[in-house]
């Protein structure tokens, strides 16, 4: 990386980079000596270390945050002005994202290059985003008792949003909080994932330099179950935006007590191929939703319902397209598939496909290991019953399984205790309209993998999968909170 982002770190031996947290406009060492290690994931290396943050410091860090809100006034033009510049410093210094993405997730270069893309797009998106914000009007008169009476309803900021990202999108996702979260006025504290922390301090860099004021944003890097806690049960947390599992996102719920929460959970989504299914088109499609990013996506397809007229197609169609997805060096332009994040996620991946073989399923492609690099892998003869069918992967799996009727497969779909996304192939538009209807998931897409982009629709799950809804307008909607003024006319 450049001279810009030299005030982040301080040069450790063997070339490690020891990082800082971005508090109250400043880069800091936290008062504590304890740092954590972040690992390349394709390499084994350890590419630097980031400061083990304790409750004292986020607790400092929301006071802060606080405050900020209080000293001055963060009027809309400025924000948007802020973030204008931002997405212009972002795309300068685009490269040094792209690098330190990839090397913190593993994530293959172009698919790091699209992340950023996406990022600066979302940012530059800020003046269609705000339009939510502009407030309501409304007359009385259509109502008797509010006869010769009207009124204002506006928009406000929370106060402090507490922004909680993953690893598997570590600059996106976070960046998808903390730009409407911004744009609405409020103060974000921001804990990032502990295996990919960088990208986002990278992230606030940007906007040190855009001009934004001390406070108004704060990244602090540390172990989830310690900052997440208190960041879940300050009173002075207005709002939470999490993405995770769901397992985290049940304690904090549980730990939240009355405020606004943003929880986007895990996934376990279904694709549906009916007979009159485009094969050749549904194959390169679920492909791409299983493999990309090493499955590693909420929104994976994570089981795959074939009718059983056209199991055999499918199966070859699919045999054949798995070779175009290269595993290799995350760095090499031409690779699709680069390692999982780290060990505990491959011992879930390996757990799941063993148990699977072990009940029946059948191995028709990969199943196998280098390190961290899972091979891509099809398994056929996948029952609804297996581990594999019921919880969330988190790897490049394709679980196969058949039914025999749409009824069927949409029952196997819905017994999920999932629900954010699903999708489902064919040619005939009454099927497709009837059956996304009956299906549990918050997005469901027709003939094409679930995929969230820019966020231009909104997104979100269902069930365990969360609550609330993401995307362009609809972030900025679970950040603000309505004042109503009504006047009576005299």
């Amino acid at each position: 990386m450049n001279s810009f982002f030299d005030p982040l770190y301080k040069q450790e031996k063997e070339s490690k980079k020891a990082y800082k947290n971005f508090i109250n406009g400043t880069w800091v060492d936290p008062e504590s000596t304890d740092r954590f290690d972040i690992i390349n994931p394709s390499t084994g290396e350890t590419i630097a270390t980031a400061p083990l943050c304790t409750e004292d410091h986020v607790s400092k860090a929301i006071r802060q945050a606080k405050e900020a809100q209080g000293k001055e006034s963060f009027p809309p033009l400025d924000r948007l002005a802020i973030m204008e510049r931002a997405a212009g410093i972002l795309e300068e210094h685009s490269d040094s994202f792209v690098q330190t993405i990839t090397c913190e997730s593993g994530k293959p270069i172009s698919d790091a290059r699209s992340e950023v893309h996406a990022t600066i797009e979302r940012m530059h998106l800020a003046r269609e985003e705000v339009r939510i914000l502009y407030g309501e009007y409304i007359p009385g008169e259509w109502v008797e008792d509010t006869r010769n009476k009207f009124a204002i309803v506006l928009r406000n900021p929370l106060g402090v949003v507490a922004a909680l990202s993953p690893f598997n999108y570590p600059l996106f996702i976070g960046s998808a909080k903390i730009i409407p979260a911004l744009l609405a006025g409020n103060s974000v504290v921001v804990k990032p994932a502990s295996d990919a922390p960088l990208s986002l301090l990278l992230f606030a860099r940007v906007f040190q330099e855009a001009g934004l004021a001390p406070g108004i944003l704060q990244v602090l890097t540390g172990k989830g179950s310690v900052l997440g806690g208190v960041l879940a049960k300050s009173s002075d947390v207005e709002a939470i935006s999490f993405t995770g599992s769901t397992r985290a996102g049940k304690a904090i719920a549980q730990q939240a007590g009355i405020k606004r929460l943003h929880l986007e959970l895990g996934g376990n989504a279904a694709a549906l191929v009916l007979p009159n299914a485009d094969i050749n088109h549904a194959a390169e499609q679920i492909c791409k939703g299983t493999f990309k990013n090493s499955g590693q996506r909420c929104d994976a397809v994570s089981r795959v319902l074939v009718h059983e007229s056209i199991h055999d197609t499918f199966m070859k169609a699919v045999s054949e397209k798995i070779n175009s997805y290269k595993m290799g060096d995350p760095l090499d332009e031409d690779t699709k598939v680069g390692p999982l994040i780290n060990n505990d996620a491959l011992e879930k991946v390996e757990r799941l496909v063993n148990s699977a073989v072990d009940s029946g399923a059948e191995v028709i492609s990969g199943a196998g290991h280098d390190d961290l690099f899972y091979l891509p892998t099809i398994l056929d003869k996948v029952t609804p019953d297996m581990d594999i069918a019921r919880e969330e992967i988190f790897g490049p799996v394709m679980p196969v399984m058949t039914y025999s009727t749409p009824d069927e497969a949409v029952r196997i779909a819905n017994s999920s205790e999932y629900g954010l996304d699903g999708c489902l192939f064919t040619e005939n538009i009454n099927d497709a309209i009837r059956i996304a209807k009956t299906m549990q998931d918050g997005n469901v897409g027709i003939n094409a993998a679930p995929k969230h982009g820019v966020g231009h629709f909104p997104f979100g799950g269902n069930k365990a999968s969360g609550m609330g809804r993401e995307g362009l307008k609809h972030s900025i909607d679970e950040l603000t909170r309505l004042h109503t003024i009504v006047i009576a006319e005299k």
